[in-house]
């Protein structure tokens, strides 16, 4: 149930923002937003890997999707900043 709870509130976040950008096109909403989106995936792949497909090790895809989420967040940080 938490990670289902986790995976919605990801998603929950991920809408809000992006209701947020394309209201103010600020630039640091569109990238927190895509970086909730990639912690939505990530969260989805946890209920996956624990929950519907235990027998399966979706480690790898866990993390690169964590990963790649937490970039464009930097990356957007970075950019944004100059």
């Amino acid at each position: 149930m938490v990670f289902l709870l986790c995976a919605a509130t990801s998603l929950a976040c991920a809408v809000l923002l992006l209701r947020g950008y394309a209201r103010n096109r600020v630039r640091l909403l569109l990238w927190s937003s895509l970086c909730f989106v990639g912690l939505t995936v990530n969260n989805a792949l946890l209920v996956l890997d624990k929950l519907i497909l235990p027998g399966r090790d979706l480690l790898l895809f866990r993390n690169l999707s964590g990963f790649l989420a937490l970039a464009l967040l930097v990356y957007g940080l970075v950019w944004d900043s100059e």
